[in-house]
């Protein structure tokens, strides 16, 4: 039986910034999903010197994808190999190279080579899929090169609440997301939709007709639900983050953590001429403050109505 065909793709884009800010983005890929929207979810799994072993989760043209793989890291070389060790199963021995070259006048190429072979020869569309590719490439080349004004377009909203209540019932109030319609001030429309177990779509209506969308990833097993949006609001270019329920002897923590990077480009036009970044961030961490503190609120009310209406003891008391 001959060997599979092996396919190599390759794809270049230059960007206006030093290669060791841009290769130090492809390094920190647990901050993919906030800044490059095709990607929800990257686990770190092991970390030794320069070998790094991640589980990423990843939208494609056919939906959700996950894999493992491991990545050595060479910073004095800008360069990064990596090689799948399990994913989707039509591709075999996925393996390549993030490589930064520096060019004159401070700028940089980016180039992302894969080689795989391909089960029964036919090329299975997802690793092949290059609008998917040319747009996480393009999100890299346009925060790197705003990395003058990075540190003001990031900001993080944090929150956690103890509940009196058992923790299944936090998360699952959590995990059904059409249920917080009515309780979060502002916020119009929940539309959830879940094809597979633990992969869901959300689409956000707020108050003024604005829309954003988000996929969220649920891991019961571990208390932990992940989202990234998919299609922000107007505000915010990129948005990532996790709700995770941790029960103890005494009650369950709920915490959440919002990630979220703002478009500068259109403040002007939301907030009016006069408005700055500085009215951007503050606009957007009262609204993410507002909405979070007032989610929470809901999810503890509910578990711990329900407990008392169940008649489940209450954590540390007898």
């Amino acid at each position: 039986m001959p060997a599979p065909a092996v396919h190599r793709t390759s794809h270049r884009i230059e960007v206006a910034a030093p290669a060791g800010v841009v290769y130090g983005f492809i390094a920190d890929a647990e901050r993919w999903p906030l800044f490059c929207a095709p990607n929800v979810y990257v686990e770190q799994l092991d970390l030794e010197g320069p070998e790094q072993r991640l589980r990423m989760w990843a939208l494609n043209s056919d939906g959700m994808t996950s894999w493992v793989t491991r990545r050595t890291l060479d910073p004095a070389s800008c360069r990064i190999e990596f090689r799948h060790e399990a994913g989707p199963g039509a591709m075999q021995g996925m393996h390549g190279v993030w490589n930064v070259e520096p060019l004159p006048g401070g700028s940089s190429a980016l180039t992302l080579v894969r080689e795989f072979a391909a089960a029964d020869d036919r090329l299975p569309a997802h690793p092949l899929d290059d609008a998917v590719i040319r747009r996480h490439m393009a999100d890299l080349k346009r925060h790197t090169e705003s990395r003058p004004v990075l540190d003001e377009l990031i900001l993080t909203v944090e929150h956690a609440v103890r509940v009196d209540g058992p923790a299944e019932l936090v998360y699952g109030f959590l995990y059904r997301a059409g249920a917080w319609t009515g309780g979060i001030p502002g916020l119009k429309e929940v539309r959830l939709d879940e094809d597979v177990p633990g992969i869901q779509r959300v689409r956000t209506t707020a108050e003024g007709a604005e829309q954003s969308r988000a996929v969220r990833l649920c891991f019961p097993g571990a208390g932990l639900i992940v989202y990234s949006l998919t299609e922000p609001p107007a505000l915010i270019a990129g948005q990532a983050g996790e709700w995770s329920v941790e029960p103890d002897p005494t009650g369950v923590s709920v915490r959440v953590r919002h990630q979220v990077v703002l478009n500068a480009r259109n403040v002007a036009r939301v907030l009016g001429e006069d408005a700055d970044l500085s009215d951007a961030r503050r606009h957007v961490r009262e609204t993410i403050t507002r909405d979070s503190a007032a989610l929470l609120r809901l999810a503890r009310r509910h578990a711990e109505d329900a407990a008392g209406a169940l008649g489940l003891p209450v954590p540390g008391m007898s």
